[in-house]
């Protein structure tokens, strides 16, 4: 069994596992009204930006998903985030000179991006811009830690239930279903964000389809029982899948 404390585990799991709270984006209209936005198009596996290039931006997600993702000290591929609809990239780079990792266009995607000299300068003259904005960088902030959180403290078959509660929960408030929907990211790059191997990834989506807790047919994924598998989330498991 896993000896990480029983309280510890639980508040990871329950961090991650929906209990994001609501929170409005901020609106493209909004933004435009205060800072010369561009919008950018990129095609499934094209690079946003890669690491040490020039940070001179942030970038708000308006169609599609991205990965971000490091390069670890062998040499491999680390995906570090999953980036959709309303969420700002690049925020890791903020008071740096260069971009601190790459990121990549999962599907065909759209971003706007918001130069940041402008929008500092933005938020200077409009506080309530300002808040909207730091608000947002927070969440960033805070969402980061929660999986660091949950990567930390949680097995193998939690983390795989963790992440596709939060994915459900992120789809649903971007008003699409919450139960029905398509993984934009392949096992590879779910394992490498969970910290664990390919195959273990698959291992366990089999064993959580046997128990009818999901139905997943290649990227195509129903959850079945949502409250079953927030109980995986919140149960034991042996620590033997890595």
């Amino acid at each position: 069994m896993n000896t990480i404390p029983a309280g510890t585990a639980h508040t990871a799991a329950k961090v991650v596992a929906g209990s994001l709270e609501r929170r409005d984006d901020i609106g493209l209209g909004e933004l435009r009204d205060h800072l010369p936005m561009t919008r950018r198009r990129l095609r499934p596996g094209q690079h946003l930006y890669r690491s040490g290039q020039p940070f001179t931006a942030l970038f708000l997600v308006n169609v599609g998903c991205l990965k971000s993702c490091e390069l670890s000290d062998d040499g491999r591929e680390q995906v570090t985030g999953f980036r959709m609809r309303g969420d700002l990239v690049g925020v890791e780079s903020i008071g740096l000179p260069g971009c601190t990792c790459d990121v990549v266009a999962l599907d065909a995607s759209e971003v706007w991006e918001l130069p940041y000299a402008p929008m500092l300068s933005a938020c200077l003259r409009v506080p309530g811009l300002q808040a909207r904005l730091t608000w947002t960088l927070a969440e960033e902030i805070r969402r980061d830690r929660s999986w660091m959180l949950a990567l930390g403290t949680l097995g193998a078959e939690r983390r795989v239930a963790s992440f596709l509660l939060d994915l459900a929960d992120r789809h649903a408030r971007l008003g699409f279903s919450a139960s029905h929907f398509i993984l934009r990211m392949n096992r590879t790059d779910i394992a490498s964000f969970l910290a664990l191997k390919h195959e273990t990834v698959s291992r366990v989506l089999s064993r959580l389809q046997e128990r009818g807790l999901i139905l997943v047919e290649r990227r195509e994924m129903r959850i079945l029982d949502a409250h079953g598998l927030r109980d995986c989330v919140n149960g034991d498991e042996p620590a033997t899948m890595h």
